[in-house]
């Protein structure tokens, strides 16, 4: 038999060891002591296929991720990652299993009815979300050119702003933006247009191809059987519940 793979290490090890940054409702988070969330599922369904392993996870800052991968301190990392150019330098990813969606957010009878009705115009974001990296638009090279940019820490603040005629729009990812449509029916839209869309992935170290099968693997199997929906749906439900 030649060298041992990842997933042989795994096995006599009895333990699969996850990487993530557990502060990402409802991907992965906190209850109590407790990690759970969408991608912890899915990392179940990976312990499982080695054989019923131990799930062990690391709670790290997001941007040590990829160094957790490099220095062999886990074997994937589950973290609602978005697959990057810069981030394929350095990682493999796994086939997408989400697709994230930053969607925009107008009063009923507003101007604005697509992406491009954004240009010059005063729009709210969440400080930090993808909104926020796409609408301030640091290098100039985004498609979409907004006119100020309101940055805000909680999304419903941000609603409240343009409720208020404060501001003209308000981007943010697509759970909450379908929860506070459905709660302001008679006054908010989602448009059809998203502003961006990124593919989330699982990552393994470059080169770790029994590892990226194993996870492949799963993530088919998930899809397939339509646990994956259940899975989302499941915490896309306590999330609405709040």
């Amino acid at each position: 038999s030649g060298a041992q793979t990842s997933v042989d290490q795994i096995k006599s090890s009895g333990t699969v060891v996850m990487s993530t940054n557990a502060e990402f409702e409802p991907f992965e988070y906190k209850d109590g002591n407790k990690i759970i969330g969408i991608d912890v599922d899915i990392a179940n369904a990976i312990a499982q296929k080695l054989g019923g392993v131990k799930l062990k996870i690391n709670d790290v800052a997001f941007d040590s991720l990829t160094m957790e991968l490099q220095t062999g301190k886990c074997n994937f990392v589950a973290a609602g990652m978005t697959i990057t150019p810069d981030k394929q330098k350095n990682v493999d990813f796994s086939d997408p299993y989400f697709d994230a969606t930053q969607s925009i957010i107008v009063l009923k009878g507003s101007p604005i009815q697509s992406r491009t009705g954004l240009n010059g115009k005063k729009v709210g974001v969440q400080q930090g979300t993808t909104g926020d990296t796409y609408c301030t638009n640091e290098k100039g090279t985004n498609d979409i050119k907004v006119g100020e940019v309101k940055r805000f820490n909680k999304g419903a603040d941000a609603i409240s702003d343009l409720m208020n005629g404060r501001i003209d729009a308000v981007v943010i990812d697509d759970f909450p933006a379908q929860k506070f449509v459905s709660k302001h029916p008679e006054k908010l839209v989602k448009l059809k247009d998203a502003l961006t869309v990124e593919h989330y992935a699982i990552a393994v170290k470059k080169g770790d191809k029994a590892m990226l099968d194993v996870v492949n693997s799963v993530l088919k199997e998930l899809k397939s059987s339509g646990k994956l929906d259940k899975i989302v749906q499941n915490y896309k439900s306590s999330l609405e519940g709040e």
